[in-house]
């Protein structure tokens, strides 16, 4: 392992990527990323079911120093925010100095192009189709990526480059950039990826809850736990018959149900709303309601159960890391703690979700893409300061060591959900509604199995 040398400062740094990262709205929610509707001139193929079995093994060490000349060229880095890398802390300016070095040698210039998120899609996918793509290094978002555009071979795989886990995410590679047993995304880290439950620990010790760490460190932070603590902080505190505070600010937990019990609502080219840690999801989600365990809704948009928990009056809101800092500014006299999403009866660990998972690629019109691989490699390997990754931000925007290891803990859980991939047809609102209306987990599951393959069938064109 490498030497790591503690931090001895405590560095400002927002996490802005993952507000980036996040790009399309709150709590996990798929709806900002519709599959593509580009066509086709292959017919689709299956994701191998073996591609993490031969993904290539991950080093310590990195590629051994090479020696080429670009000629004066330009590689362009396109996303939907500007990277151009800052000097927010010690080892952001280290890589900088670093990219500085590899554009002297190697006679290129690294140019950031950022494209506004609303365009972004529409551009890029029209960019890779036309053979003339937007950049040399494009962000892409998995769930309009696969498949519909990578399996027309518009991108370089770049599993063969991207053997240094200092430097690459093995993840994003090896696992949620597979396709057909090659990956073709790359992604330098995931510790902004963070989701959990923020809750005021202010209002908890004024109401006399036991602590939630306590559940986490008993190790019996899980669903009913979850649940009787939400109950426990829906009371009448001036008893004027009507509830005063409450417990959860999320009336609709469909993906951090599926997330926290290892389900999905699809996989591959399948649907599994009767798969059994499914049904065991939807029942939790059903439960939220039946139960009138979350706070209710006063007609707002999907924006209201952050306004409700920034009253300072609601106990806890499902959340992402990226949230953290407009919670903190809006909600100065609070203090505010993170746990976990609570496991559910088949999960092992916690996890964290990312909903609209998004890394870089090399669009396929592009050349050389083993020396892009090594300079984006050579760019970000470096001996951090830290102690692990991440700790800049988190260490920013945390209040203490237990929420600290609990972000770390759901970061490494990172779970990617696929069901936007199949967005708008996919009935994935419809299901979280009628739940939340009352209907029974078996009536919904009969009545959208048929429109979840039928939008699934579509993007596969089956």
């Amino acid at each position: 392992m490498r030497n790591k040398k503690f931090a001895t400062t405590l560095v400002s740094l927002l996490m802005v990527s993952a507000l980036a990262a996040c790009g399309g709205g709150n709590n996990g929610n798929n709806g900002s990323a519709s599959p593509s509707t580009a066509p086709s001139s292959s017919a689709a193929v299956e994701p191998s079911a073996s591609a993490s079995a031969s993904a290539p093994e991950a080093v310590e060490e990195g590629t051994p120093d090479m020696d080429f000349d670009l000629g004066g060229r330009t590689i362009k880095v396109v996303s939907w925010w500007d990277m151009t890398p800052g000097e927010n802390n010690p080892d952001d300016i280290q890589m900088k100095k670093n990219l500085e070095e590899l554009e002297k040698k190697h006679n290129f210039k690294m140019e950031f192009v950022a494209v506004d998120y609303g365009e972004y899609q529409e551009k890029v996918t029209a960019s890779l189709l036309s053979g003339a793509p937007i950049g040399d290094i494009v962000r892409v978002g998995r769930n309009y990526a696969f498949p519909a555009l990578v399996k027309q071979d518009l991108f370089w795989p770049v599993d063969e480059y991207t053997k240094n886990k200092n430097a690459f995410d093995q993840d994003a590679t090896n696992k949620w950039g597979q396709y057909n047993g090659r990956g073709y995304l790359f992604e330098a880290q995931r510790e902004n990826l963070v989701q959990g439950i923020f809750y005021n620990r202010t209002l908890m010790n004024k109401l006399g809850i036991k602590p939630l760490q306590d559940y986490v460190n008993e190790d019996t932070w899980n669903w009913d736990t979850f649940v009787q603590v939400a109950k426990d902080a829906n009371k009448d505190t001036n008893n004027d018959g009507k509830l005063d505070t409450w417990g959860l600010a999320n009336p609709t937990l469909t993906d951090p149900a599926l997330y926290s019990n290892e389900a999905t609502l699809t996989s591959g080219d399948k649907q599994t709303l009767d798969d059994p840690k499914t049904v065991e999801a939807l029942n939790f989600v059903s439960r939220i309601a039946t139960e009138k365990v979350a706070r209710p809704t006063e007609g707002g948009d999907w924006t209201e159960p952050g306004q409700f928990f920034r009253q300072g009056n609601t106990l806890m809101y499902t959340g992402a890391m990226y949230e953290i800092g407009g919670l903190k500014t809006d909600m100065k006299d609070y203090d505010i703690g993170f746990v976990p999403f609570p496991k559910g009866p088949s999960a092992s660990v916690y996890h964290s979700l990312e909903g609209a998972y998004q890394a870089l690629t090399i669009p396929k019109a592009v050349k050389d893409p083993d020396k892009l691989l090594y300079i984006w490699e050579k760019w970000h390997d470096i001996d951090s300061i830290y102690d692990y990754p991440g700790q800049a931000g988190y260490e920013q925007n945390l209040s203490t060591e237990d929420d600290i290891n609990n972000a770390k803990t759901v970061a490494q859980g990172l779970t990617v959900l696929e069901h936007g991939t199949f967005m708008p047809d996919f009935p994935y609102y419809a299901i979280g509604g009628d739940l939340t209306n009352g209907e029974s987990v078996s009536t919904v599951i009969e009545k959208y199995k048929a429109p979840a393959q039928a939008a699934i069938d579509k993007v596969y064109q089956k």
